[in-house]
């Protein structure tokens, strides 16, 4: 059954990964300009989580009523209190990423925002070691230097994939953000595993579903407000009107589709959490920033310069070092495990007949 939830989560962590990049810059790249309604669409899908949810509710009815030990009524709702209030805390977090990823995707080519969100792994390296007692190895270490010197080369040649239309203080700023949103997102993943562990509870992945709504309802409810403030309502009807590409139709067939991607991102991410740990989830998504760089090259035909193949060149390269250092951590784990062989007392041989 693990089995399963984790290449499901995969699944999803991956559509997302590579999909909700693409689909956010094509928003900006056709004539869209609302941060905030980009930041208020990476959570807004959490509706599709209650089919799900439904279908987990009628199977727990079932078998307890096919149980004739189980006297007490099905919940509806598995969360209890602290956890409810911790997801609201987390998905508060994950909706001021939202909107710094959204701020710089505005101004960044996909290609160099993903290299810089690659670069989160090493944060969240760090962050699961001082939240979660994420053990440290040479090739974690020497993974964290060769992503953080890959941000340098990047920040080092910062201006020469800058779209024409935009000033420079923009694309710095941009630039940014994108790495402060790294670094946030780099410590929601393990916070959402410490939260796991504290927990009161015994944690499903029915609760895990629950827990992923709540954090986005409120994610969803902080984008809402800065929407409100920055009066996006008011101009969405003309700025569909005026979309470049397929009109109104095509603008809010975007809209519906960027929102269960994204979905598919975060309950793709915590998803892996649940069934693995917060820094494999961090590391999938570092693996999977590479396939969205040169989608976003073929796509948008986006500039690969010399420092871009440099900084993917040291992503990878980090990438392999954690994960041989993994792999090597969970053989000796497996080798442990393993009783040591007992040697048979030799058998006695007569020399007699019988």
């Amino acid at each position: 059954m693990k089995n399963g939830l984790i290449i499901i989560n995969c699944v999803l962590l991956t559509i997302g990964t590579c999909g909700g990049p693409l689909l956010t810059r094509l928003y900006y790249t056709n004539g869209g300009k609302r941060i905030w309604f980009m930041s208020f669409l990476s959570t807004a899908g959490f509706p599709v989580i209650l089919i799900p949810l439904l279908f987990s509710f009628l199977l727990r009815r079932n078998r307890n009523r096919n149980n004739s030990e189980t006297a007490e009524k099905t919940k509806l709702i598995l969360m209890e209190t602290p956890l409810f209030i911790a997801s609201i805390v987390i998905g508060l977090l994950t909706g001021l990423d939202n909107y710094l990823y959204a701020y710089g995707l505005a101004y960044l080519p996909v290609s160099t925002s993903s290299l810089i969100i690659g670069t989160q792994l090493a944060f969240n390296a760090l962050f699961a070691f001082f939240m979660v007692k994420q053990k440290f190895t040479p090739f974690s270490i020497n993974a964290v230097v060769l992503l953080t010197v890959g941000i340098v080369v990047l920040a080092l040649h910062s201006n020469g994939d800058k779209p024409a239309n935009e000033t420079h203080k923009e694309y710095v700023v941009g630039f940014l953000m994108t790495v402060i949103a790294a670094v946030l997102y780099a410590f929601i993943l393990p916070l959402v595993e410490l939260t796991y562990k504290k927990a009161r509870q015994e944690i499903t992945f029915p609760l895990v579903l629950e827990i992923q709504m709540v954090m986005c309802l409120a994610a969803t409810g902080f984008c809402v407000v800065g929407m409100i403030i920055d009066g996006d309502f008011k101009v969405i009807s003309s700025e569909a009107t005026d979309f470049k590409i397929g009109g109104s139709a095509f603008y809010y067939t975007l809209i519906v589709i960027t929102g269960i991607v994204w979905q598919g991102f975060f309950l793709g991410a915590i998803g892996v959490v649940f069934c693995a740990s917060s820094l494999a989830s961090g590391v999938l998504i570092s693996v999977l920033l590479p396939v969205t760089e040169v989608l976003a090259v073929i796509c948008f035909r986006e500039k690969f310069q010399a420092e871009k193949g440099v900084s993917l060149f040291l992503s990878l390269w980090g990438f392999v070092s954690y994960f041989y250092g993994e792999y090597k951590s969970g053989k000796k784990v497996l080798e442990k495990q393993q009783p040591e062989e007992t040697e048979l007392p030799p058998l006695q041989v007569s020399d007699s007949v019988a």
